[in-house]
């Protein structure tokens, strides 16, 4: 079992900018990293399985929904340090920090944001500990970069509803405990409603023969006429503005995340320049390996100071859903461009399960995909300047 040798790059000395308490809950995600993750995350993803033993600890580290209120079973934090943490999980497992993402930005951030006070209190604190799992659902099996065309509704019956429709490439959804379902309501606007197991006619097919994410348990949802209470609808906002603020919350993650990913694979890759011996001398020696050592960590410090700036407009109420696209878009390239040059400074043994830079490399195919495509943020991005739509 090779052990986890991880060394965090930081050229530009951004740790100074981070208080004590920031630094002592990144260790404490860092050293369960190492000691619970990297251990075992090969052999789960060679056999396309979700490591559940983990739940537990991702609960008790404060990965679930960080910036949670204390009264809600969160820990209260930052969006600083919720970033950390995605970044200290990713550069674990992309489909680790995924299963931490959905849980906090798509499941519990929902609930707090749009949810009653009784919704709150009955699921938030169970959903914190990871006692209850959850999954989120908006993508549809035709509509995924056009969420607006989605055509999953509930139709009023009384003290209930009636679901219908189904969802696909949800994240959790074969293990969730309960789904926030983004449908349309009987008006034909846009709504968010929590569905919980057992309910008859919901069902979650899992997404098998993937080659990314094979450490993430990927599903369908599915809904039968699933009679849901009304009481589990979220009142507070309706139309697309509900999901799509759940989902800046999640890129937020994944900007921090990715660039985890693409350190990582700079770390495995900078250690091997200096271990690996050819024509005599370590190949870091030569020139074509430090232009691209060189160029990986710029563009990580260059990322690094992206994601740090947007977590202070994002603690100040500031950021905008544009600048989180951009942050998403950049860090997933970075991430993505590393890992390939690194598998290339590795040669063949960067296929192996003997270092993660393959599977780092797999996974951001699916990272660069999810919550917003690598184009559909060019485009937001170039919306955002030019004030013209490329969309329509």
């Amino acid at each position: 079992m090779a052990q986890d040798l991880y060394q965090h790059p930081d050229y530009y000395l951004l740790d100074e900018f981070l208080s004590d308490e920031q630094k002592v809950i990144r260790d404490s995600v860092r050293a369960f990293v190492k000691k619970d993750i990297s251990p075992i995350i090969e052999d789960y993803a060679q056999r396309a399985a979700f490591p559940d033993q983990i739940i537990k600890g991702l609960g008790e580290q404060g990965c679930f929904g960080p910036f949670v209120p204390e009264e809600y079973g969160g820990p209260g934090l930052d969006y600083m340090t919720y970033g950390i943490m995605m970044q200290e999980l990713e550069r674990g497992d992309s489909g680790v920090r995924s299963t931490a993402s959905v849980q906090g930005s798509l499941v519990m951030y929902p609930i707090l944001t749009y949810g009653t006070e009784e919704q709150k209190k009955k699921y938030l604190p169970k959903l914190a500990t990871g006692e209850m799992m959850g999954c989120f659902g908006l993508t549809e099996p035709d509509f995924g970069s056009n969420p607006a065309g989605m055509i999953t509704n509930f139709t009023d019956a009384g003290s209930h509803v009636i679901l219908n429709g189904a969802k696909m490439w949800i994240s959790n959804a074969p293990f969730a405990d309960i789904a926030v379902v983004w449908a349309r309501n009987p008006q034909g606007k846009i709504q968010g409603l929590i569905v919980e197991r057992g309910m008859e006619g919901f069902t979650t097919p899992e997404t098998h023969n993937k080659w990314s994410l094979r450490a993430s348990a990927t599903g369908e949802l599915v809904f039968d006429n699933v009679k849901v209470p009304k009481e589990n609808i979220l009142p507070n906002v309706q139309g697309l503005k509900g999901p799509l603020g759940c989902l800046s919350s999640a890129r937020f993650g994944i900007a921090w995340g990715a660039l985890g990913a693409g350190m990582d694979c700079y770390d495995t890759a900078l250690r091997y320049s200096q271990e690996r011996i050819q024509f005599d001398k370590p190949i870091g020696a030569f020139q074509l390996q430090q232009k691209k050592l060189a160029e990986m960590i710029t563009e990580i410090t260059k990322g690094q100071l992206l994601v740090w700036r947007l977590a202070q407009l994002r603690n100040e109420g500031r950021a905008t859903p544009a600048q989180i696209s951009m942050a998403k878009r950049n860090s997933c390239e970075v991430a993505i461009n590393i890992a390939r040059e690194a598998r290339q400074m590795l040669g063949g043994m960067g296929i192996t399960g003997e270092y993660s830079i393959m599977r780092h490399s797999m996974n951001l195919e699916s990272v660069i995909t999810y919550e917003g495509t690598h184009d559909i943020h060019l485009l937001i991005t170039g919306q955002d300047v030019t004030g013209l739509s490329a969309f329509k």
